[in-house]
């Protein structure tokens, strides 16, 4: 590992001098590429000349330790080898995740996808509680969610909704939410009391940028027809809601949330790349690892991941054994207990796939 970031030193040094070219020269867009590399750097460049002093500063109490036969001092050197001894092991393992190889998606934004599954109507319900939840959980992290096309029922379910959220680090926070999620309660249409359980599915879609998905006109169909409301009452008599048809694969996007036949195409477009870009991503992944555990990166939608279990309060994620009595809090988008276990579950996954090729 030291000899990784001894090479992560100097390449830092390089990027400083080619970023003082780049600005001298005016080359804004070269200036702006380098100067985010050098910022990716930075945590583990000054997490290095931390682990160097701790380290020298240990070397030195150790020879105090060994320099002389003062009581006092060998015990005041003896505390602080202790705790440098501990902070350098806290360094350690810190530039170890640092290290850890990264999603290149996580600063991306998502297209996020909800569809309600079995249950009929409840599942419907669920699917709006959980698209709220998400909602609630964007807006507590201030990002931005824009609705792109909503199929409502009259009960005030949804039976298919999907939305970008924007803002940063995105993805990476929301990446783990793919799959089925599961509701056990009593519906209030069910007389007898009896535990019903149904499920939804979500798909979170890191957004495509141009350069990675190219789509060509000529293999799209696109129609265009009036938005509708639930029950499939007319909200816009003009023909501004938009519907895109990929013919090669069959993938179907519409958006009509926008007055504008121009947004919603454009809107539209983002999904289409998106699942375009996911469907890439998943055929890459099973090709370099069909039998890698812990596909929920990938975007397996058939795994049940987590139940609500509303008559005991539970929220349980099944991939890492969470549970947590504060199901009313989690579906007021109090999300992060949940999420920043999962993270450190499969970051601690990936550590051990790829930190014995850093060397230590």
């Amino acid at each position: 590992m030291l000899e990784k970031l001894s090479e992560l030193e100097k390449k830092y040094e390089e990027l400083t001098e080619k970023l003082s070219n780049a600005a001298s020269s005016s080359d804004r867009s070269r200036y702006s590429m380098l100067a985010k590399e050098m910022a990716e750097l930075e945590p583990i460049l000054n997490g290095t000349r931390e682990l160097k002093k701790v380290e020298q500063e240990l070397k030195d109490a150790t020879e105090l330790l060994n320099s002389g036969d003062d009581k006092d001092l060998k015990e005041l050197a003896e505390e602080e080898i202790e705790g440098l001894g501990a902070r350098r092991d806290e360094l350690i393992e810190e530039l170890k995740t640092l290290l850890a190889p990264k999603d290149p998606n996580d600063e991306k934004n998502v297209v996020l996808e909800i569809r309600a599954g079995t249950g009929g109507e409840e599942a419907a319900l669920f699917a709006a509680e959980i698209f709220r939840m998400f909602s609630r959980y964007a807006e507590l992290k201030g990002w931005k969610v824009k609705t792109t096309d909503t199929h409502e029922t009259g009960a005030g379910g949804i039976k298919e909704v999907t939305a970008l959220i924007e803002g940063r680090g995105v993805y990476s926070r929301l990446k783990y939410e793919s799959g089925v999620h599961r509701v056990q309660r009593v519906p209030q249409t069910e007389a007898s009391g009896r535990i019903h359980t149904s499920a939804i599915t979500v798909a979170v879609l890191p957004e495509a940028d141009d350069v990675e998905v190219e789509i060509n006109e000529a293999e799209l169909r696109i129609d265009r027809f009036c938005s509708s409301g639930p029950g499939g009452q007319s909200v816009n008599t003009t023909y501004s809601a938009v519907r895109i048809t990929h013919l090669p694969t069959g993938l179907v996007v519409s958006c009509q949330d926008e007055k504008s036949q121009h947004k919603n195409k454009a809107q539209a477009m983002k999904v289409l790349k998106s699942r375009l870009y996911d469907i890439k991503l998943r055929e890459q992944q099973e090709s370099i690892a069909a039998n890698r555990r812990g596909q929920v990166g990938s975007g397996d939608r058939s795994e049940k991941i987590r139940t609500y279990n509303f008559p005991q309060n539970r929220v349980t994620d099944h991939r890492i054994g969470l549970t947590i009595h504060q199901l009313s809090e989690v579906l007021e988008g109090k999300l992060d207990e949940i999420i920043d276990a999962l993270s450190t579950h499969f970051q601690a996954e990936r550590l051990k796939e790829g930190v014995d090729t850093l060397g230590g």
